[in-house]
């Protein structure tokens, strides 16, 4: 399967540039044929001038194919460069598309997803261009052998005999370095993921004082990849001495043989000197090391691409649209696992149209991941979700998006600015809707203290957790959906702002479909309705003032920490 797939990525990467690469074979072939004419003019102008003859025709065919195969190696250079790099672009969209296809569902770690996007991607992006080369280089070393041999049969059956012994030690390099490529790939990639997850919580290591035990985890992979590398490094200089010897020997012996044709009369002083160009010209298909040796990174390198893009992600639907609706939400029979280990367990639960719902449960119940099956962050395993009727997945991604729309606990904020952060998604959001969205959510202060407002770039911009969720919300208020999902999106605010922009959010999205996560008893007091979640299942469905008379459901928040006080007052109970 794999190599399959390290196929079907070759040929649609090739397929991506083939006008480029045929243009790019048609100048490799006319500088291929340039290069065997040479020899053939050299020996004629040297033939000519030696029996006294017109020397000039040759020598000017000579010098106008040199001249030629000149211009042809400065235009294939850049030539090739545009179609490798175009390639490359296109694989890097399509791979990081289909990884950001994925949402919540269980992928690559980031560090192992990008070492392999960077590292392979290039290689494979080349791999046809250098394969092409390789090939007429091939070809070009077969047609001067024959050409050799035609010259002086004695030094061709010389040269052939070399042959088989090169291609003897070069299949047993490729075939080792194919596995040594791909172990110090994996063991890069493992490298790199732990020390990314270790420089996104680097505040958190250094106040647990764990530097030293966090150093040793990052470089734990170090010694497998020395052990790749040292295997490589074994490889190639067990078969490069080899090589180095035999095509030196080779070239000697054939000259050799030839010297002595010319000596005894079998060939004139000019075909000695066809002979040692086109044995220059053979000896290219015994000098391919270094060719193989890429193509086995590049295999390496296409099988781990391969195993993100072939990896199966969300079908997208078929269905032009939703009906009219209110925006109701079915959850029915939904099963999901993660790791092997059931999460949700034959779930159903019914978000009624235009009202909000707390979604509550213990820490690790799977709230998020309830949350995410109506966004398709996450398909279940079975059962069906519905929006106004209509199953999720019959939806395209793109219409489930605009119609679905989220607020995180910890938003990633993208783009270059805080408008475009808060526009992000959102085709056509103008300021005045920026600035309403963020006024709703109490952002528009803090915003307008920044040096330049809402035209601050975002690395310019200092923001509390808090403050970034607010972003994070306004964002989702740019965006006119049928149902909003908020996930724990007001964790970071503080009890007085997070009742402010509760209620502005209320009169807001009055008539929306809400569901949100909430950690908080004040937070699920101020819902209409309260999803309880527990050991995978809805439980309860009611108004937070009656599950409150619940021992089990207070004690879901004092877990969290909310003091039971908290609940009280706010559900006036």
């Amino acid at each position: 399967m794999a190599r399959d797939g390290s196929r079907a990525l070759l040929l649609s990467t090739a397929a991506r540039v083939r006008g480029r690469l045929a243009a790019l074979v048609a100048l490799m072939v006319t500088r291929a044929l340039l290069g065997l004419a040479t020899p053939a003019l050299l020996a004629a102008s040297v033939k000519a001038a030696l029996d006294g003859g017109d020397a000039v025709r040759p020598v000017a065919l000579l010098g106008a194919a040199v001249v030629a195969s000149g211009v042809l190696d400065a235009t294939t250079a850049p030539l090739g460069s545009s179609a490798v790099g175009r390639a490359g672009a296109w694989l890097q969209l399509r791979t990081v598309s289909h990884l950001l296809t994925f949402g919540s569902r269980p992928s690559l770690p980031p560090g192992d997803a990008t070492a392999r996007v960077v590292q392979a991607a290039p290689g494979v992006a080349g791999l046809t261009v250098t394969v092409a080369s390789s090939v007429i280089s091939l070809a070009s070393s077969v047609v001067a052998l024959g050409l050799l041999w035609w010259i002086d049969p004695w030094a061709g059956l010389v040269f052939a005999l070399s042959v088989p012994v090169v291609v003897l030690v070069s299949r047993r390099f490729i075939g080792g370095a194919t596995a040594a490529q791909a172990d110090y790939m994996e063991s890069q990639s493992a490298l790199s993921a732990r020390l990314l997850s270790a420089l996104a919580g680097a505040r958190t290591i250094r106040a647990a004082g764990t530097v030293a035990a966090e150093t040793d985890r990052v470089l734990a992979p170090l010694p497998g990849l020395a052990s790749a590398g040292q295997a490589l490094w074994n490889l190639q200089r067990g078969t490069m001495w080899q090589l180095k010897l035999l095509i030196p020997l080779t070239q000697v012996l054939v000259l050799a043989v030839a010297g002595l044709g010319v000596a005894s009369g079998r060939t004139g002083p000019a075909e000695l000197l066809a002979v040692s160009g086109y044995l220059g010209l053979a000896c290219g298909a015994l000098a391919q090391v270094d060719i193989l040796l890429e193509v086995a990174q590049v295999r390496a390198g296409a099988s781990r691409l391969a195993e993100i893009l072939y990896r199966p992600g969300p079908v997208d639907g078929t269905r032009p649209g939703l009906p009219a609706g209110g925006g109701e939400v079915v959850l029915r029979e939904v099963t999901l696992s993660r790791d092997g280990m059931p999460v949700l367990d034959r779930l159903s639960l019914l978000l009624p149209a235009g009202r909000s719902t707390a979604l509550v449960g213990r820490s690790g119940a799977g709230k998020s991941l309830v949350a995410g099956l109506i966004g398709r962050l996450c398909d279940p395993d079975s059962g069906q979700v519905l929006l106004d009727g209509v199953p999720v997945d019959e939806l395209p991604l793109t219409e489930l998006g605009r119609q679905v729309t989220y607020a995180f606990d910890r938003p990633a904020l993208t783009g270059t600015t805080i408008h475009e952060a808060i526009s992000y998604g959102s085709l056509g959001a103008k300021r005045a809707d920026v600035v309403e969205a963020a006024r709703t959510v109490s952002a528009d202060a803090f915003v307008r203290r920044l040096p330049l407002g809402y035209d601050t770039p975002l690395e310019g911009a200092p923001m509390s957790g808090g403050e970034r969720q607010r972003i994070g919300l306004a964002r989702a208020l740019v965006r006119p959906a049928r149902v909003y999902v908020l996930d724990d999106a007001t964790s970071g605010l503080d009890t007085v702002t997070e009742a402010e922009v509760t209620e502005a959010l209320t009169t807001r999205l009055h008539g929306r479909t809400r569901l949100i996560v909430a950690h908080r008893a004040a937070t699920a007091a101020r819902c209409d309705l309260v999803a309880w979640l527990e050991d995978g299942q809805i439980v309860a469905l009611a108004p937070h003032t009656e599950l409150w008379r619940d021992e089990d459901y207070r004690a879901v928040f004092a877990a969290a920490g909310t003091p039971a006080r908290d609940g009280q007052e706010t559900a006036g109970v």
